[in-house]
């Protein structure tokens, strides 16, 4: 089993902690980087897109759909 790797993140002015495997993390980076955003902006955009699933769960499906070419970075 993957070890999780939690990391606090602002989120609407406060800390949020959020626990993902290593390889979540990398894709999400990855995503960052090519929008050129912070991983806290681009988490704060898939927060804001969420619709009541967990923000970790949002993150994973983020990370999965751009992984598998359905979640093109957007260009800044």
């Amino acid at each position: 089993m993957a070890t999780l790797r939690k990391r606090s993140v602002q989120l609407s002015g406060h800390a949020t902690s959020i626990a993902l495997e290593p390889e979540f993390w990398a894709v999400l980076e990855a995503m960052a980087q090519a929008e050129g955003a912070s991983l806290a902006a681009l988490v704060g955009r898939i927060d804001d897109a969420r619709a009541g699933r967990s923000l970790a769960s949002a993150c994973r499906l983020a990370a999965l759909a751009y992984a598998q070419g359905r979640g093109q970075a957007r260009p800044r």
